[in-house]
């Protein structure tokens, strides 16, 4: 009789054990988890956590919906043993995975600063610092995967520490220290404490998201009779914080912070003009609108030379 493994810091083994992660039949190829839903064959093709990839296919729309709306304002899961002849290609694909999630958790992080202009947002010094540094993190998340799946430069697949480090304290950090950084940003800056909720909101989604997947995977699974499992739910809370994130972000830009003073919003709309609009062409230079037909006004002898 198998024994629920515990946790130990630097190994996955307490993880694989409460869900398929993708990286778990190269680091714990022993190790399954102990109920996960049942997988399905489609014209000879094996889907596996079928309720988790339509969910996933969302994620993926709904990402695209946001980033169509940022741009136009400013901007498979596999468990089990792995074929030998998969394996070299899954091992670069798994190390792909990890290093897009922390190269995407520090881009946020770095963009958690933005609001204590650290540098003036949308200028190439904040822009460029962003991506490059990015960029960075991705190179050497992805060389550190590698190279603990195969077993290289002092790094082991029986031992994943660094990658244990990594991947779970420092993506741990990072979401941490942004959500405080929001928190300050919105009571030291804004009157309105709205944005405050959203992202705390997030938070909360994507803490739920963790518990349900490492905590409870195992009761959700019999009680769904295999049909979905705690990383279902577990990647509709991201999928949810992801989009709270969104609308914290939106509810804070709605307009340009540099012509708020004191925390107070500035509104730019003119409800009862003072001036009409025959004497707002005359202050913007279109004298001739207020003209008689036919009457002309002397030239000065500034406007002769």
């Amino acid at each position: 009789m198998s024994t629920t493994p515990s946790f130990g810091f630097g190994y996955f083994a307490y993880f694989c054990n409460a869900v398929a992660l993708p990286l778990c039949p190269i680091v714990e190829d022993s190790i399954e988890p102990e109920c996960y839903s049942r997988n399905i064959e489609v014209a000879g093709l094996l889907i596996f956590e079928p309720a988790t990839l339509v969910i996933h296919v969302v994620a993926l729309v709904m990402t695209g919906i946001m980033i169509y709306h940022i741009r136009n304002k400013y901007t498979a899961v596999v468990s089990g043993l792995m074929p030998p002849s998969l394996r070299p290609a899954y091992d670069f694909v798994v190390a792909g995975q990890i290093a897009m999630t922390m190269a995407t958790i520090w881009c946020l992080l770095l963009n958690g600063f933005v609001g204590f202009q650290w540098a003036e947002d949308g200028t190439p010094m904040s822009l460029w610092s962003i991506r490059i540094s990015s960029l960075l993190i991705f190179g050497i998340i992805y060389f550190i995967s590698i190279a603990t799946f195969r077993n290289m430069f002092g790094l082991s697949s029986s031992s994943p520490i660094a990658l244990f480090i990594v991947y779970f304290t420092f993506g741990a950090a990072f979401l941490l220290i942004y959500v405080l950084l929001q928190v300050v940003l919105v009571i030291n800056t804004l009157e309105d404490r709205w944005p405050l909720g959203d992202i705390l909101f997030a938070f909360a989604f994507f803490v739920i998201g963790q518990i349900l997947a490492f905590l409870s995977s195992k009761q959700i699974c019999e009680l769904a009779k295999h049909y979905i499992d705690g990383l279902f739910f577990s990647t509709v809370c991201t999928l949810l914080a992801v989009m709270m994130v969104y609308k914290y972000w939106d509810s804070i830009t709605k307009e340009d912070l540099e012509f708020s003073v004191g925390g107070k919003t500035a509104d730019w709309n003119i409800k009862d003009p003072v001036l009409g609009d025959d004497a707002m062409n005359q202050f913007a230079g279109g004298r001739q609108g207020n003209q008689p037909q036919g009457e002309e006004y002397p030239l000065q002898p500034m406007d002769r030379h």
